[in-house]
């Protein structure tokens, strides 16, 4: 079969139920979900989802309101995902890492009154829950006992919601709001970026493309689902070309390989770090012997020709962002290691600008702006901040804060960050969210957390501190301060000293000095244990 089509009609059944009512009407017992325990038809999930739905319409949130998730990678996941889409109630997925005051923030800045999670994550609430100015009440599902210091919220079991009787209710519209998903912040907290129907489906479809996926292909997940790559690149991009989705619980570099030929998948979606993982990995006679074909990494590894050699797959990438989709792509004929892609001339626009907005000549490396040419397939904006929304979309076109650099065939390569944002592992980390809580720490006066080149693509998180007078230099106790108080992926793996930060005239720390001397002799390395200074 061809690679999947558009809709017939693409401007009002770009949603997901709409997608998946009309594979339940082409490929009722296809497969469309595959976990460790259990395969899932089409029309399965559109029975789950759809009684699912009935329940949570009855519970209370209403359409256009937001419902937090906090839920480890399963059919779950899935079917409340499908059962909000029919509802019109936003989903607001969180980050299965998050705690502490930036879980605190986020629940409180979706304005949601119910949250569903896993017990695995209940004991996240307690230490924040005198905080929390709008959450009322829980839907729990999991295993094991709820812990203390839930008693402020109602508590009802998730599986209590599935209904009898399928959802009869009316089905959004493509430009209804279908999700808020938090991205970092980079100067300032994280936002929650609002997506459309269509934008969802855009950012799946243009994935489909990316990797030509057909009806008769097995696509293997090892990206958690709450990740827009995970749940919205791999899993609805399976159901839009009607093929299967392997979702198995996240990236495993030494059984990566075990695991495509187990499920004959022909088709994965890697983040750079993790195709840098199995590049490092030691060359074995079987590494071409699998069912994978085509490749989606972003971003490209150095080594990509020799990782499409080793592993006999074709490679393709693309540029983008929960804000701006994905307006570039590379097609499987790289230019280069570097690239990026082209711009999909017929759906977005992309410009390089200078600090004024002016556009900067081929060859100059400049922030990347975007704007779109089809309605409703970039982000409507920033959740709950409408003064973010006008400062991302200035002068008409979305900043990305992204510098790449154009050559005169059109061909775009990533250069940097514009702005303070890191990116680690496949996850953006905002500096300020990690600096706040370094700065909790007893013994620290100020610091600066900055990105470092890392070998596995993408960065590494370093801190520049500078103690109180009297403390001493103990890396691994401050170490040990923020594993409680943050995701492991935002804990630094470098801490330097120093006795002043370079700073402006009115007294703001300049971070690019620190960026620039990078790492120093008197570094300390959280992976060697080196101690520095």
């Amino acid at each position: 079969m061809a690679p999947a089509e558009p809709l017939a009609d693409p401007l009002r059944e770009r949603d997901l139920a709409t997608v998946l009512a009309r594979r339940i009407a082409d490929r009722p017992d296809a497969t469309w979900i595959a976990t460790p325990d259990h395969n899932y038809t089409y029309a399965e999930m559109g029975d789950r989802s759809a009684r699912l739905a009935q329940g949570l319409s009855t519970l209370g949130p209403a359409p256009g309101e937001t419902i937090l998730s906090m839920l480890p990678d399963g059919i779950e996941v899935i079917d409340l995902w499908c059962a909000l889409a029919r509802t019109s109630i936003i989903e607001v997925p969180l980050n299965n890492h998050y705690l502490g005051d930036i879980l605190a923030y986020m629940i409180n800045d979706s304005l949601a009154r119910d949250m569903v999670i896993h017990t695995d994550f209940l004991d996240r609430l307690p230490p924040i829950a005198d905080r929390l100015d709008h959450l009322t009440r829980l839907i729990v599902t999991g295993e094991g006992d709820l812990p203390e210091g839930l008693d402020r919220f109602t508590i009802l079991p998730l599986a209590d919601l599935y209904a009898d009787t399928p959802f009869a209710g009316e089905s959004p519209r493509y430009n209804d709001i279908m999700a808020v998903m938090y991205t970092s912040g980079t100067t300032g907290p994280s936002k929650g970026a609002m997506m459309t129907h269509a934008h969802v489906y855009e950012y799946a479809f243009g994935v489909t493309e990316m990797l030509a996926l057909r009806d008769t292909d097995t696509y293997f997940a090892p990206i958690p689902l709450f990740h827009i790559a995970g749940r919205f690149a791999v899993v609805y991009a399976a159901c839009i070309a009607g093929c299967t989705a392997v979702v198995q619980g996240g990236f495993h570099t030494d059984s990566f390989w075990d695991d495509i030929r187990r499920h004959g998948a022909t088709a994965s979606f890697l983040l750079g770090a993790m195709a840098s993982f199995l590049y490092r990995q030691p060359e074995t006679p079987a590494d071409a012997d699998t069912p994978l074909d085509r490749l989606l990494m972003v971003p490209l590894i150095p080594e990509v020709e020799d990782f499409k050699r080793r592993f006999a797959c074709r490679v393709s990438t693309t540029w983008g962002g929960t804000e701006m989709n994905c307006p570039t792509r590379s097609g499987f004929d790289l230019h280069d290691a570097k690239t990026c892609g082209r711009v999909v001339e017929d759906r977005y626009e992309v410009r390089l600008v200078d600090a004024d907005d002016e556009e900067v000549p081929n060859g100059t490396p400049g922030e990347a702006v975007v704007r779109a040419k089809r309605p409703w397939i970039m982000s409507a904006g920033y959740w709950n901040h409408p003064e973010w929304t006008a400062k991302a979309w200035r002068n008409q076109w979305l900043h990305t804060g992204d510098m790449l650099v154009r050559d005169d065939a059109g061909n775009f390569a990533f250069v940097d960050r514009v702005k303070d944002a890191i990116r680690r592992r496949g996850e953006n980390i905002s500096s300020m969210e990690v600096e706040q809580q370094i700065l909790a720490h007893p013994s620290v006066l100020e610091c600066a957390v900055i990105p470092v080149a890392s070998a596995d693509t993408e960065q590494e998180v370093m801190a520049v501190l500078v103690l109180k007078p009297g403390a001493s230099w103990e890396p691994e106790a401050l170490i040990d301060f923020l594993i409680p108080r943050m995701p492991a992926f935002m804990i630094p793996r470098y801490l330097d000293r120093a006795d002043a930060l370079p700073k402006t005239q009115t007294g703001k720390i300049q971070k690019f000095p620190l960026r620039e001397a990078g790492l120093t002799a008197t570094t300390w390395d959280r992976g060697t244990k080196r101690r520095g200074g």
